[in-house]
């Protein structure tokens, strides 16, 4: 689109013309240029340059109103002088002065006026005139506008005053200069467009000039669009492309092909203003529709044979012009696919819409006209000849045609040419363009757009395009990283033929590089390709199928004589960057990794199985190597190598064949083995079973095994066990015999390339002797026996992990060495719930070999005391008070203690163990933060004299007498201690051994009361405060409880309360009548102990 002028690719844009007051100028321009639309200005310095501006355009609005002769179809500079020469409006500015000054002044206004209105009545220009004031300066009179008016002809609505002096003026000014601008340019190409349609209507053109019929329509929809009349300029562009379809075959005016070129030329440019108009209307469905059209009406118009690359340049151009304006509707149209309409007869794809396509067609048309231009050049005539010829060619004055331009003296004349010149011309222009790097570009374009589509495989379609033009470009870095990364898909997605062309490539990349690495590795992946075995359809496409040939079986063949060539050292690699041909010997060898992943696996595949899983330390088992290839011809191996996570167990397989192959270097400290023949054949499983030890326990796998071929090239393959063994993606879906890597189907099914080696018998016991429970908070003794039951041991290591049965977590609570070893105690600390786990580890000096003995116990934590207390009976002893008055007994109450009185407490310790402890002391302590102060009896907290037994389920007792001290509503009793041991049985222990306990339980709070005072009423027993003073906060309540016994049933006089305030000298008296009660006769109850036993037992009433 870069190639088109400019006025073709914008929109067109109003054109006016001001002159007089050249200070102005500027101010107008930039005022008129910021609008929207915008509006170009052609300034001129002063009124005589006007006659020259009209007098150029003179002679072609003649023509234009009396065209008979036709030379072409469109003019080439129409557009251009309509966008820079032909103005529709001419603005003439005069100043204050000039009019209100003296006569000789306004003589000259009118003489002016009058050259104006000769020069711009013809070509109906539309006229306007601008009288600039100054700022304090009056308006002109009413007689001198009048006769302005007459002079120039106007409305007064087209005569302005300007006023540039004051902003806010200014701008006003500005605005209404802006209005009437844009109001009489519109008028002038409405008027324009009507006058060409007039001559459309009337047929006043020759009938038989389709050529003048194409003009005016183009002309009406040029103006319609200066009107920003888009559906006019629409339609009469859509009436100019219908009409032009119809000259094709018809039209005798030029020589064959110059009239071809002429006709699509413009054919190209109506297009272009179809496609822009619905592109900008949104109409996206519409402008692919149109384009498909476009497309179908000029794709067999090839023209003459020796000028076809003319032809396919044209195309190429369709499809790129068309990819760049939906390029920019894109930014616009979010989701363009969705705007895409289909039709019942021609449905619509969603890649019609994606500029990705038209990038990738417009570079495929132009490879073909890259293709046709090389066949002419070298049909040609000789080259400088033909550029001299060329060179006085140029574009004449319509659009798509050419002449020879002759210069006689200081004038110039264009001369018709002939069909042949011009193909001469076409050709020279053809070879100063490098059509690699636009072809290069273009399908770059499309390789991105289908990148941000997340298309792949069309994307990988247009990058495989690219680096094919830059290998044939000798860019050769770049053209291997597209075929690389094109590689990788097509081997995920199994496309056998393009991965062959690709693979075909970065071989001969590889080739120019020098790289021989790089070089085998893509040549054994070609010939490990499961290729047609015949001649295909393939072979008729040789051309297309790169440099490495068609993909078949021959060809295969060929491949891998070559690179065996290479490996085994008869052959060399020519490189194209360094003169030196390279070579596969001693200071160059050659090492191929195959990973798990690797797209080698074709090449090479090794299948590794041990026949146990587990395995005995220092026993022998089988394992079983399988190797696979796909390669076309067999492959004869010199030397296998097996290697193993243990370097000791590391094997070679010698060919018997081939005895020198190997060096000394290779096997030496090394196992080595013969077979009778390492021939590896297509498809075929290769296996050997050998017996393997290991003399070190843990895991033992096969990590890989080395193929060696030749003195100097190695192939390392990653072993795989045969029961997580992948198959070859490539070979997935082919038709060829499937068999297992082992002879033992099952082996095949369950085969691990990795087997278990058991720790050795250990020569070394361990004894963990305890009896009974621990207990809590009690020093526990574990012994721990170490025997030696074979050779001597040195040294260890013990290891004690204590883990708690419910989760609770791991822990040591230490190490300890010994040398030799004994007996050990270790003292461990029991827990509730608590497992000990204890590990051993030794080591013999003659083989530092390290052995593990692993001894669990299982020790179960237990609370051996339990502690409880109780107090006697409550403090309140009065016989009025019944039962129900006592403290409930219930833990969730706090018990209630008399204040400055002696309580009762006993404290119980209960054996809960299964064996007998000796109960050492009990004393009952005091917490230094107490909220309230409590006294106990001397001599209460005192070791016992004679340690008492206990056995399982006794209880020992023991009373402690509390005084509290302190007027709290809360008084905290403090801890109960308890001091005991396990009894051993035996009286007389010593210090050493015996072992003490401690236990500690806190005693709860306990609420602190006065006694009651109680008072005798007539008719009632009253316990209570009988005066007393409270503190009773503003807004808040006081509640005093009192307990009465009724003394009599019927109507009964509670006791008299009264309450006074001393603050506010009020008090408060109930009445009598709230004051009253009934009481109820209370009925004897009466409870039946035993029916056996005849009696009965009275309760008192509650």
């Amino acid at each position: 689109m870069e190639e088109y002028p400019e006025e073709l690719r914008t929109p067109p844009v109003s054109l006016i013309a001001v002159v007089g007051c050249p200070e102005l100028h500027s101010t107008l321009s930039r005022y008129l240029h910021s609008e929207q639309p915008p509006i170009n200005t052609l300034a001129l310095p002063d009124f005589s340059k006007t006659s020259l501006l009209f007098s150029t355009t003179k002679e072609s609005k003649e023509n234009d109103d009396h065209e008979t002769a036709v030379g072409g179809i469109l003019k080439r500079d129409w557009l251009l002088k309509h966008r820079t020469r032909a103005p529709s409006v001419l603005a003439a500015l005069f100043s204050f002065d000039q009019l209100s000054g003296d006569p000789a002044q306004w003589l000259q206004v009118c003489s002016l006026l009058d050259q104006l209105k000769a020069l711009l009545r013809p070509r109906n220009v539309k006229f306007i005139l601008l009288v600039v004031v100054p700022h304090h300066s009056n308006d002109i009179g009413e007689d001198r506008m009048l006769a302005l008016r007459k002079r120039a002809e106007l409305d007064s609505k087209y005569i302005l005053p300007f006023r540039p002096d004051e902003p806010s003026e200014l701008k006003q000014s500005l605005q209404r200069l802006g209005s009437a601008f844009a109001e009489l340019a519109n008028a002038y190409y409405r008027d324009e467009g009507r006058r060409i349609k007039l001559r459309l209507e009337k047929k006043t053109f020759n009938s038989s000039s389709i050529e003048l019929h194409i003009r005016y329509c183009f002309k009406v929809a040029v103006y319609a669009e200066f009107r920003r009349d888009w559906v006019e300029a629409l339609r009469f562009y859509e009436d100019a492309y219908q009409t032009l379809r119809e000259m094709i075959g018809t039209s005798k005016r030029l020589p064959a092909l110059q009239r071809l070129v002429e006709i699509k030329t413009v054919a190209e440019q109506l297009h272009f203003k179809i496609s822009t108009l619905l592109l900008h209307g949104g109409k996206v469905g519409e402008a692919v529709t149109w384009f498909r059209r476009h497309n179908a009406s000029y794709r067999r118009l090839v023209g003459a044979p020796e000028a076809t690359f003319l032809h396919w340049e044209w195309m190429s151009r369709q499809f790129l012009v068309f990819a760049e304006l939906l390029d920019k509707s894109s930014a616009a149209i979010q989701n363009i696919s969705s705007l895409v309409s289909a039709t019942k007869d021609t449905p619509l794809t969603e890649w019609e819409s994606r500029p990705a396509y038209y990038y990738q067609l417009a570079a495929h048309y132009l490879k073909e006209k890259r293709s046709s231009l090389e066949l002419a050049l070298s049909m040609s005539e000789d080259a400088n000849e033909m550029g001299n010829s060329a060179e006085s060619v140029v574009p004449s004055a319509y659009v798509g045609q050419f002449a020879r331009l002759l210069e006689q003296g200081d004038a110039f004349s264009m001369l018709p040419i002939t069909d042949e010149e011009y193909i001469r011309f076409a050709v020279a222009e053809g070879k100063r363009f490098q059509d690699s790097f636009e072809i290069i570009a273009l399908l770059k374009k499309s390789y991105e757009s289908y990148g941000n589509l997340k298309v792949q495989r069309m994307g990988s379609f247009c990058g495989f395009q690219m680096a094919r033009e830059y290998y044939a470009a000798g860019d050769f870095t770049n053209a291997k990283q597209l075929f690389d990364d094109i590689a990788s898909l097509y081997r995920r997605e199994g496309w056998v033929t393009l991965l062959w062309e690709v693979l075909g490539y970065l071989r001969e990349c590889a080739r120019k590089h020098g790289t021989v690495k790089e070089f085998v590795e893509y040549s054994l992946e070609m010939a490990a390709m499961p290729v047609s075995s015949g001649i295909d359809t393939q072979s008729l496409r040789f051309k297309e199928c790169g440099p490495a040939g068609p993909a078949s079986l021959a060809q295969r063949e060929v491949i891998h004589k070559e690179v065996f060539g290479l490996v085994s050292g008869e052959s060399e690699l020519a490189s194209v960057e360094s003169s030196n041909n390279l070579q596969i010997t001693g200071d160059n060898p050659l090492h191929l990794e195959i990973d798990l992943v690797s797209p080698l696996r074709l090449v090479l595949l090794a299948s590794v199985a041990f026949h146990e899983q587990i395995i005995k330390h220092s026993a022998s088992t089988l394992i079983t190597i399988s190797l696979l290839s796909q390669l076309p011809i067999s492959v004869e191996i010199d030397q296998l190598e097996l290697q193993f996570n243990q370097s000791d167990c590391n094997f070679i397989i010698m060919n018997a064949q081939r005895p020198s192959a190997g060096t000394s270097d290779d096997k030496q400290g090394r196992r080595v083995e013969t077979s009778p023949s390492l021939a590896l054949a297509t498809n075929k499983w290769l296996r050997f079973t050998y017996d393997i030890k290991s003399d070190q326990s843990g895991k033992l796998e096969c990590i890989s095994v080395i193929a060696k071929i030749g003195t100097h090239f190695t192939i390392c393959c990653r072993a795989e066990s045969p029961a997580s063994m992948e198959d070859l993606p490539l070979w997935k879906f082919e038709d060829r015999v499937e068999t297992s890597p082992t002879k033992d189907p099952a082996l095949a099914f369950t085969g691990q390339k990795a087997a278990q080696v058991e720790e050795p018998d250990p020569q070394v016991d361990l004894n963990l002797g305890a009896s009974g429970p621990a207990f809590i908070g009690e020093s526990f003794l574990v012994p721990v026996t170490v025997i030696s039951i074979g050779h001597a041991v040195y040294s260890g290591e013990l290891k004690i992990n204590l883990v708690d049965v419910r989760g609770g977590g791991l822990f040591s609570p230490g190490k300890q060495n010994r040398t030799p070893w004994t007996v050990i105690m270790l003292s461990l600390s029991a827990f509730l719930d608590q497992k000990g786990r204890m590990k051993v580890n030794w080591s013999d000096e003659s083989t530092a070999q390290k052995v593990n003995v692993h001894k669990s116990l299982q020790i179960e934590g237990k609370t051996a005391i339990l502690i409880s207390h109780q107090f006697m009976l409550p403090f309140r002893r009065d016989p009025l008070l019944l039962s129900r008055i006592k403290p409930v007994t219930d833990s969730d109450q706090p018990a209630s203690l008399p204040l400055n009185e002696m309580s009762i407490l006993i404290v119980s310790a209960k054996n809960s163990a299964e064996v007998p402890l000796r109960l050492l002391s009990m004393s009952l302590q005091l917490d230094n933060d107490s909220i309230g102060r409590s006294y106990f009896t001397p001599h209460e907290g005192e070791d016992l004299l004679d340690p008492a037994l206990l056995v399982p389920g006794e209880e020992f007792k023991k009373v402690f007498t509390v005084i509290s001290e302190a007027n709290s509503l809360k008084l905290r009793l403090g801890t109960v201690s308890v001091r005991w041991r396990r009894d051993s049985g035996t009286e007389q222990l010593s210090s050493s051994t015996v072992t003490c306990v401690l236990t500690e339980q806190i005693l709860p709070d306990v609420n602190v009361e006065l006694p009651p005072l109680v008072l005798n009423a007539q008719s009632f027993v009253l316990f209570g405060s009988h005066n007393d003073t409270v503190f009773v906060l503003p807004k808040s309540e006081h509640i005093l409880n009192y307990k009465l016994v009724p003394l009599a049933s019927g109507v009964q006089q509670l006791p008299r309360f009264s309450v006074t305030s001393v603050r506010y000298s009020a008090g408060f008296q109930p009445s009598i009548a709230a004051s009253t009660i009934f009481v109820f006769p209370s009925k004897p109850h009466f409870k039946v102990a035993n029916v056996r036993d005849r009696r009965t037992e009275s309760l008192v009433a509650e």
